[in-house]
């Protein structure tokens, strides 16, 4: 390493071009008075005298002011490198405190060329799945993935599930595979969107054929999450027929994923379940409670049979509490008086 590398190098510890000619110099007379290493250095004796104070409190060299005249001497450079490299490492946990993992943009794309990679893929999302799932899958592929979205169900996600090439009258086992199940005999590309954040596009024929040259492809991106989730019940789920439902959750219970308590919800209307409801969050165009507490009067949703809500990902609950009877939305509701972070669930007495 030249002299220009070396002192590029000792730039990145915060020393100016000056005091690394003047620390270099004071190396290759390994011990000077200040007056040598000025004449050297080709800079004042004062300026030598402030620098090796400097040099000193980071360890590089060490001030004799107990003899006279004084005197500099450089520290051995392995004890510089330990000394460096401990206060390196001493700023490593407030660094990683302050830090905040993101994906590369190349990470947060991939193009996938095979059914086996496909099917990989949505088994290795299935698992990372934390609140919510919506896939579309070939029937005959079901059982691929039929591990991980059991273990999806019992980590209590949602799991909203289209299973195609089939029909309603088909002898199908779907019993604990998820939350809800459509099938519909038509073909249709495969979806999968986990916690509306990360998922899958892969065109049908893609995944019907081992052969095909079409391609997939995965992402990570919070924009485009909602993107999939709204086409998926947008265009898909109207299209298919409900074949399965699981059973109401043992109650009370608390959801923060307000489509899941929609789900809950419906589910115990239909099994003549009346519930009470406490929404904590915010109210959405008026100043107000951050907590409602009542019955449940009213659901609009279109998870279940009969669909009665408005638009597709229309998710909503109508509480009567003693101020009044409010509509309750999840996280960005718009439309509804009051959004929800989370919803508890209980039994009436």
């Amino acid at each position: 390493m030249d002299d220009g590398e070396l002192a590029d190098r000792l730039e990145q510890f915060g020393l100016s071009e000056k005091v690394i000619d003047t620390y270099l110099t004071i190396l290759e007379l390994g011990e000077a008075k200040a007056s040598q290493i000025a004449d050297a250095a080709g800079v004042s004796k004062r300026y030598v005298y402030s620098v090796s104070n400097e040099l000193e409190a980071r360890g590089f060299v060490e001030v004799n002011d107990h003899v006279v005249p004084t005197t500099i001497r450089a520290q051995p450079p392995t004890e510089v490198i330990e000394s460096l490299s401990a206060n390196v490492a001493a700023m490593r946990p407030a660094l990683e405190e302050r830090y905040t993992a993101t994906a590369r943009d190349e990470d947060r794309f991939e193009v996938i060329k095979s059914r086996v990679t496909v099917l990989k893929r949505v088994s290795q999302l299935l698992e990372r799945a934390d609140s919510e799932v919506e896939l579309s899958l070939p029937y005959s592929l079901l059982d691929e993935v039929a591990p991980e979205l059991r273990a999806a169900r019992e980590r209590g996600v949602l799991v909203v599930l289209i299973v195609t090439g089939v029909s309603p009258n088909d002898d199908l086992d779907l019993e604990g595979i998820a939350s809800v199940v459509r099938v519909w005999h038509e073909p249709m590309p495969t979806m999968l969107a986990i916690d509306s954040h990360t998922g899958l596009v892969a065109p049908g024929e893609m995944v019907a054929r081992s052969n095909s040259e079409s391609q997939a492809i995965v992402f990570a991106q919070p924009q485009l999450g909602p993107v999939i989730v709204g086409s998926f019940f947008g265009n898909y789920w109207p299209m298919a027929a409900e074949a399965y439902t699981a059973s109401p959750d043992p109650l009370p219970a608390t959801y923060h994923n307000f489509r899941h308590a929609v789900l809950q919800t419906t589910l115990c209307k239909r099994a003549d379940v009346g519930l009470s409801v406490t929404a904590r969050g915010r109210m959405v165009h008026t100043e107000g409670p951050t907590e409602l507490h009542g019955n449940v009067v009213g659901i609009r949703q279109g998870l279940l049979e009969p669909v009665n809500n408005s638009f597709p990902v229309e998710n909503t609950l109508v509480i009567e509490t003693e101020a009044g009877t409010f509509s309750v939305g999840g996280p960005g509701a718009f439309v509804e008086d009051f959004e929800a972070e989370s919803v508890t669930l209980a039994p009436l007495e």
